[in-house]
């Protein structure tokens, strides 16, 4: 039978949020997927980001790698309008680190869960 148990993000303290304090790769790391390549072991990551500068900030989020374009995603994030969903729910493992970057250090934060699901 499948489990899933959600957990805090491991770049996390607390739970709260991660401060995206890079402006370049390699990004400041928000998770570490579990480890191994277990088939139906996986983590299962929610990202939303916020963004308290003035204007729209570029932010990139690299998943399991840094590569252009397979591993990054690249969105625009409104200027304190609340969080924004970044990745939905899009899975890893084998230790892939999700790291961030933004174009102005700092004015962003990552909030999130995973949940860990063992087939």
């Amino acid at each position: 039978m499948a489990t899933a148990v959600k957990r805090k993000l491991s770049g996390s303290t607390n739970g709260k949020p991660v401060k995206v304090a890079q402006s370049a790769t390699p990004g400041t790391t928000i998770h570490t997927a579990v480890a191994g390549t277990t088939a139906g072991t996986f983590d299962e990551i929610w990202l939303y980001a916020y963004n308290g500068h003035t204007e729209a900030v570029t932010l990139t989020v690299e998943f399991g790698g840094a590569d252009v374009p397979d591993q990054n995603v690249i969105v625009a994030v409104a200027s304190k309008s609340g969080l924004q969903l970044i990745i939905p729910g899009l899975i890893l493992q084998n230790e892939m680190v999700v790291k961030a970057f933004a174009s102005v250090a700092n004015v962003i934060t990552i909030s999130g869960f995973v949940n860990s699901i063992t087939d």
